[in-house]
Order: C-alpha cells, then structure tokens, then sequence
C-alpha cells in the first residue's frame, strides 16, 4: 500500500507563474525529503475536454509517495522538511496565495500493458480528478466506483496509468489548508496532445454515462490537466 501526499498551490490570478529559479528551490525541497518513494511535479496547462471545463489548473502542484503513513506525517510535522515550502520568499509574485493538501492511499488500475516505457519526447500530462463533496452513503458510492469506474478510464488510448485514492486519517502542523475530498483519481499520458484525444473519445462518452449512474453525491468532480515531471520514480 502506498500514502500519497497531495499539495496544491492556487492563486486568484491564474496567470501568475514562479519564476525557473523558485520552481527549482521546490523540486529541490522535495527531493531532500527523507524515506519519499515516489514524487511527482505538476505545472498548469490546458486541455480541451468534451464535457467539462472546470477552470484554470493550480499553479503548482505535487503527489508524494512514501511506504507508510508515519514516513508521510514526519515531514509536514514540526522541523520537517517540507515546511520550507510554506516560506513566503518563495511565493513572491503569486497573489491570494492558497496552499492546500491531503493525505490519501493510491489503488493502482494501470493495465500491464500500458507500463511499457514512452516513446514520446514531450512532457507527460496528467489529468487530475478530485471529488470536492459527500455521497449519500459513501460505502455504496465507493464500491460502485471501483467496481465500475476505473475499469472504463483505463481503456484510454494512450494512457501510462491510472491510480485512485482513497481517504486516511493523518496529522501535520503545517498551517495549510486541509481538504477532505472524498475520492480523487490521477491518469498520465504522453503528451497535453494524447490526453486531450482521450478527452474526446468514444471510451470519454462511456466514462460519462457510468459518471451518470454514479450513487448519490454532492459537489460533482473537478478535473485539472496538468504538466507531470517525475522528479523520484517509484522505488
């Protein structure tokens, strides 16, 4: 089982970008954090999707991955390494700045075929997905999703993986925003290119159609493409 830390940056002005410098102060924090086996890097970008626009994507964002969730809560705790994301030098430029994050548990879909190493020589982009609201009755709702849902996304024509979280219990003393989605779910591609055509697929219209039969819930999904740089593969 895998514990994955999701930080989100946000800013009223969608526009707003860091500077090459302060993005490289970041991936550099992340890299320095102990016991991490897996971290991914997301920068905003767009992607046409048949159904839903849900806005402009977060300024920045991150998914780390680490063994257990002890390794996941010592660096957003006191003294730990991920506090220096928080010093406000490094946000400079970047107005109403919000900073939320999760701790979630990852349930990889990913087909066996779709590991094999990329041929592409643009960025990966990431479609990622969270369910802001609450379901009815969210035992019936989760076991609908994943005995429907996954199954249907990772059918994409080029898609590398599929994974979709789940809730936990977790502690920091960060100060950032706490969010308790009920769900996410993440899908990698190639290139903004190969996931803007899945968007606009024929499996698209039958992951809308089961989308629609989902078990009651409130708040819908928001959906944010994303620029991906693995800055730690899985170990």
């Amino acid at each position: 089982m895998s514990f994955v830390h999701f930080v989100t940056v946000q800013s009223s002005d969608p526009a707003a970008q860091l500077a090459s410098e302060k993005i490289e102060q970041i991936k550099n924090i992340v890299r320095a954090t102990p016991d991490l086996s897996r971290a991914l890097f997301f920068l905003p970008t767009k992607a046409r999707d048949y159904y839903t626009d849900d806005g402009a994507s977060p300024s920045l964002a991150l998914q780390l991955y680490y063994k257990n969730i002890e390794s996941l809560e010592r660096p957003i705790c006191d003294m730990g390494n991920l506090q220096a994301i928080g010093d406000s030098k490094l946000w400079n430029g970047i107005p109403d700045l919000r900073i939320s994050h999760q701790a979630m548990t990852a349930r990889d879909y990913t087909l066996t075929s779709a590991r094999a190493a990329s041929n592409s020589t643009e960025t990966l982009c990431s479609y990622l997905v969270h369910y802001p609201g609450q379901a009815e009755d969210f035992n019936t709702w989760l076991n609908f999703y994943l005995d429907h849902h996954p199954q249907i996304l990772r059918t994409f024509e080029g898609l590398r993986e599929i994974e979709v979280y789940t809730r936990v219990d977790w502690r920091d003393t960060l100060g950032w925003d706490r969010v308790e989605y009920m769900q996410r779910n993440r899908l990698i591609f190639d290139s903004v290119s190969a996931l803007e055509a899945a968007l606009n697929s024929p499996v698209r219209h039958k992951s809308r159609a089961d989308f629609e039969q989902f078990p009651t819930f409130t708040g819908s999904n928001i959906h944010y493409p994303m620029l991906t740089e693995e800055l730690l593969a899985d170990t």
